[in-house]
């Protein structure tokens, strides 16, 4: 018999490969569906790729590549008798369970057992060579088939072979000697100091020197300015800024010219107010403060623990199991799947693109994205538990979740791949990971139109220079709508004053805190916060050709066939620690974003020349001569006295309130605390000698005795925002022509219109027959890792992110 199975071996001998160092044997999963050596066909594991295949695959990879000798794995899952003493005995030899798998998280260990069956099969005609079969077949094959049944994880491998590994101790990290030079690093608004680069920032961990990079191993670019401190300075750590979380940072060795490792990186980020270790994940990649303390009821109420919930099985309701803090994974992947548009691009055009799926398609994010979403809608892995096994259940009182659900961990090691964050098993923001996953599908689609278009909308961005009142219209390509909280807006203030005023006298007296208080922030106030105009960082303004104050709004010039809305529950301390929200918003069945259409340039704007700010600005640009002999400008002396109450020096105020463009004392504060640390902050206002002639001045005088008819100019910026010509009238006229003030009254009077053509709320609770854009929810399920069920008392207002369906075409 064994020189026949050798004679029968001789043909495919040269297929037949030893899995070496570098290898990865997916002897756990199908590289097409979620088959497993727990399926009733079990796994078929290539001998020479060492790629797995279910039963309904592998005849697709035989024909593709020839090969032909495969390893047939098998897990019989068996419940134990009552009584007995263990577990199935094992057929190998060495007195374990032979196949190297996580068992399923379905099954409870103590009350099932388990039985592996392996073999060899030979294609096309399905020869079986049962294993362990050591007397009769070649040594090779014995050797290769030992060597597969003992190979761990790939997902392991990965783990084992990470860069981060091999990553030495800087030497310098046990003797580096900081300045005591009192240098704090802010939790945000950074900028590299030699030049405008906001991106691939460094922070020296001698002197806290903030600079771009240039060709460090993360592959960014800049300017090269870290490189040059070094160079003057000899100073040889540096960390980068946005890698910091509790877990350590990425940190960069310039005299070892490599990445390096510094053990004592909590203290050396301490030096300069980044306190690491007082951070903490929480459910969405973010950190929170460890004193919070966590509401206890949360995950009942988000979960509906006191309803009887009705499960859902079958197509489209199949779960993911959490492979551990993965749920921002597999709420996300769950919501795209549920749309047309990304069924049909991946599950519709399913044959085709197994069919032509590259020799590995492991590594093939299409190939990847198609078996995810036929594993989550064919209904395969989420079937109804059989009539004889509830019966069973009800004898014995008790229940057995029946959803298998599927384990996709061969999607998330293709997605992760590569990323500091996605790869590793912390707890990650579903945010930021749709947003990597959008780039993903956009970079691998093959034809003209992309799943991830029915997300995609423009942003009409306005700019406004406060000095020239010239405007500037550009457009970005955006994919969801960021709404901020604003917590002042809460309507159970008083109950949020009183909670606090009771922590704090717990506080005081050492006992325990308070139950806490949730605030309620109503849905129109986010959008509203939206809405409003927000200070541009570092403007500099074309037309005066220097750095000036400048606002920002922001409309839809397009609108989506799908919107995303995110809840910005998340801001930063000034102790680098992010906190959560503990917010409650009210957010809408229906909304109408109508009035939020971008407009364009408007008659009466004058536009900001197009001229391209120069790479450095000089300091000092001014000619003293020239600017005494302009005329002294018009400053809002009242908001002037207001600033230097606060302690801020005379001219600093001054010059804020006329960069501003006299828009009252908060604008005024806001320029301040971002041009404070400039060298001539303190210095005296002096008009900038390159000024047109022709230019005019602050456009938002005092309000006249004799005619409070407001400014052209007023009108047309809150014309802009969408709201209707007559009502920003009223509201300039009864807020003494103020811009801020008149937002705010346009927001607190919207009955106080008297024209028939009036515009409807921007949150509908019903949809509006007369407006085309709305969205709206489809029916609410309760996705808990891989059971489902029905929704009967959805915690609309907890969610962090919404995914809303567009009504009609606009």
């Amino acid at each position: 018999m064994a020189t026949d199975l050798g004679e029968l071996l001789v043909p495919y001998m040269p297929t037949i490969r030893v899995p070496r160092r570098g290898d990865r044997v997916f002897k756990s999963e199908c590289a097409f569906s979620y088959d497993s050596p727990e399926s009733e066909g079990g796994l078929y594991v290539c001998m020479n790729s060492f790629l797995g295949f279910g039963r309904e695959h592998v005849e697709r990879h035989y024909h593709k590549t020839g090969q032909s000798v495969y390893m047939h794995l098998k897990r019989h899952v068996k419940e134990k008798a009552t009584g007995a003493a263990g577990g199935a005995i094992p057929r190998r030899r060495n007195g374990k369970i032979f196949l190297d798998l996580e068992l399923n998280r379905d099954f409870n260990g103590v009350d099932y057992e388990y039985e592996d069956e392996a073999k060899l099969v030979i294609f096309p005609d399905h020869f079986e060579i049962p294993l362990p079969n050591i007397e009769e077949l070649p040594a090779l094959v014995t050797i290769a088939c030992d060597a597969v049944l003992n190979a761990s994880s790939p997902y392991k491998k990965q783990e084992a072979d990470s860069w981060e590994e091999e990553i030495q101790v800087s030497r310098h990290a046990r003797s580096l000697r900081q300045q005591d030079n009192r240098v704090r690093i802010p939790p945000s608004g950074w900028k590299c100091a030699k030049c405008e680069m906001r991106e691939n920032l460094w922070l020296n961990l001698t002197d806290g020197s903030v600079l771009c990079g240039k060709w460090f191993f993360d592959g960014s670019g800049g300017n090269g300015h870290a490189l040059e401190h070094y160079k003057e300075t000899n100073f040889p750590l540096a960390v980068k800024l946005d890698t910091i979380n509790p877990d350590g940072a990425d940190i960069y060795s310039f005299d070892e010219e490599e990445a390096v490792l510094d053990p004592h990186i909590s203290e050396h980020l301490l030096h300069f107010g980044i306190d690491m270790l007082q951070m903490q994940r929480t459910e969405n990649g973010h950190h929170t403060d460890n004193h919070v303390q966590p509401r206890v009821s949360d995950w009942e109420v988000i979960q509906e623990s006191s309803l009887k919930l009705k499960p859902v099985y079958g197509s489209g309701y199949t779960g993911i199991k959490n492979l551990g803090n993965s749920c921002y994974l597999s709420t996300t992947m769950q919501v795209l799947f549920s749309i047309p548009e990304f069924q049909r691009a991946y599950v519709g055009n399913l044959q085709r693109i197994f069919d032509y799926s590259p020799l590995d398609p492991t590594q093939d994010f299409s190939t990847q994205m198609a078996k995810l979403g036929h594993g989550l809608l064919s209904g395969q892995y989420s079937k109804p538990p059989m009539k004889s096994d509830l019966i069973e259940q009800v004898m014995k009182e008790e229940y057995k979740q029946q959803q298998r659900g599927i384990s996709p961990k061969m999607f998330k090691a293709l997605v992760s791949k590569g990323h500091p964050e996605f790869s590793s098993n912390r707890q990650q923001d579903a945010h930021e990971f749709f947003l990597h996953l959008i780039n993903l599908v956009e970079r691998n689609s093959s034809g003209s139109e992309t799943p991830s278009d029915v997300f995609r909308f423009l942003v009409e961005e306005r700019v406004q220079c406060c000095q020239t009142q010239k405007v500037r219209y550009t457009q970005r390509v955006d994919y969801l709508m960021q709404l901020p909280v604003p917590l002042e807006a809460a309507s159970n203030r008083e109950e949020l004053i009183a909670y606090e005023s009771k922590r704090k006298e717990a506080e005081e007296n050492m006992r325990p805190p308070p139950e806490p208080v949730r605030a309620r922030i109503p849905f129109t106030a986010c959008l509203q916060d939206f809405t409003e105009p927000e200070n541009v960082p570092d403007f500099w303004s074309s037309a005066l050709q220097a750095k000036s104050a400048g606002v920002k709004t922001s409309r839809f010039a397009s609108f989506p066939d799908y919107m995303i809305v995110q809840i910005k529950k998340f801001t930063f301390g000034v102790d680098w620690v992010p906190k959560k929200l503990d917010v409650s918003v009210d957010v809408p069945d229906f909304l109408d974003l109508n009035r939020l259409r971008a407009t364009g340039l408007q008659a009466g704007e004058a536009e900001l020349p197009d001229i391209t700010p120069p790479i450095v600005i000089p300091e000092d640009t001014r000619d003293s001569t020239t600017n005494n002999s302009l005329e002294s400008p018009e400053i809002d002396e009242s908001s002037v006295m207001q600033l230097a109450e606060m302690g801020f020096p005379l001219e600093a105020c001054r010059k804020a309130v006329y960069y501003t463009g006299n828009m009252g004392a908060e604008m005024a504060f806001n320029w301040i605390i971002a041009h404070m640390e400039e060298p001539d902050f303190a210095e005296p206002l002096a008009i900038p000698t390159y000024m047109e002639p022709d230019l005019p001045g602050p456009s938002f005088p005092t309000s006249s005795a004799l005619d409070n008819q407001p400014p052209e100019e007023s009108i047309s910026i809150l014309t802009s925002m969408g709201f209707p010509r007559h009502h920003t009238i009223q509201a300039l006229k009864a807020t003494n022509n103020n811009l801020e003030r008149a937002l705010d009254w346009i927001f607190t009077h919207p009955d106080c219109e008297d024209e028939s053509e009036a515009m409807s709320d921007t949150a509908d609770t019903e949809p509006n027959s007369n407006s085309d854009v709305f969205f709206y929810f489809p029916r609410w399920l309760i996705y808990n890792d891989h059971k489902i069920c029905l929704s009967e008392r959805p915690p609309k207002d907890l969610g962090y992110m919404y995914f809303y369906r567009r009504l009609s075409s606009c």
